[in-house]
């Protein structure tokens, strides 16, 4: 059974820092692709990042994060980082992990930046 649980939100000013964690189990961790996705009120959602397996670990990011946000892989921890720097009002949002080619998803970690 695959279990992904996100952690590592929370409320922090604009410019400041967080570090997301979403760890997998019950799948072969490094062979997978994994997505962050960001769900704000009233918006679409949007994938943020994606992480390719090992060996690749290639990283994608959308542009509205490009350059602030950086995703990174442990596989001896079954964990992906999202490390958020920079941060702006409009990057709050609910932050989920999935596992891009079964689909499976976590609940997500909230992420609210304000003054």
């Amino acid at each position: 059974q695959v279990q992904i649980v996100e952690s590592g939100g929370g409320s922090v000013q604009p410019g400041g820092s967080l570090r997301l964690s979403c760890e997998v189990s019950g799948i072969a961790f490094d062979r997978i692709f994994i997505e962050w996705h960001r769900q704000a009120p009233e918006k679409q959602r949007e994938v943020v990042a994606t992480i390719a397996p090992t060996p690749l670990d290639t990283a994608v990011y959308a542009d509205s994060v490009e350059g602030r946000f950086t995703i990174s892989r442990d596989n001896a921890k079954n964990t992906v980082y999202l490390q958020m720097t920079q941060l702006e009002t409009e990057d709050t949002a609910n932050y989920c992990c999935r596992v891009r080619d079964n689909d499976y998803w976590g609940q997500g970690t909230q992420v609210t930046v304000s003054a």
